[in-house]
């Protein structure tokens, strides 16, 4: 056995919510860990699965609610048309940064060598199959079987 010198071998993200700024943290996270070498998992559970819904994924928004980040009241933040705003600003952003959408950047992940899962309790709460998602994702596993893929020394988990 090879002597551990405490470099990362992978990361394990699990994605639990889809807003636009979450989902980009992920995915970038999970590509920077490729680039750098480094074995990288995404498990996609409750209002995370929306990243990898076929219907959904190209229509995900920013939070404005709850979100001190935003640096506007809570209150302005549910007013109607404030989180369609945010996140058209948001995409315009992105875009001068050459950011993929959500459907390249998951074929990007999937190319680089990313895997991606989907959560079964989750799938099975919203009454969704595996022919709703992404195409790219590696099947529906429980969480125990996503733990079970993480065991070993140098890896990391991360929750988003």
């Amino acid at each position: 056995m090879t002597e551990y010198n405490g470099e990362v071998r992978k990361m394990m993200i699990i994605l639990s919510k889809a807003t636009l700024e979450n989902v980009y943290a992920a995915f970038v996270l999970a590509n920077g860990a490729r680039m750098e070498g480094i074995e990288a998992e995404v498990f996609f559970t409750f209002f995370g699965l929306e990243a990898i819904h076929k219907k959904k994924l190209e229509h995900l928004h920013v939070a404005t609610v709850g979100n001190p980040a935003m640096h506007i009241p809570t209150m302005l933040g549910g007013l109607p048309g404030m989180e369609a705003l945010a996140t058209s600003m948001m995409k315009k952003e992105m875009d001068k940064l050459d950011m993929p959408g959500v459907h390249e950047f998951l074929d990007i992940l999937k190319a680089s060598g990313v895997k991606m899962w989907a959560c079964k309790l989750a799938m099975e709460m919203f009454h969704l199959k595996k022919e709703d998602m992404y195409e790219g994702i590696g099947g529906v596993i429980t969480v125990g079987e996503f733990y079970k893929k993480g065991a070993g020394i140098g890896t990391h988990m991360l929750f988003i």
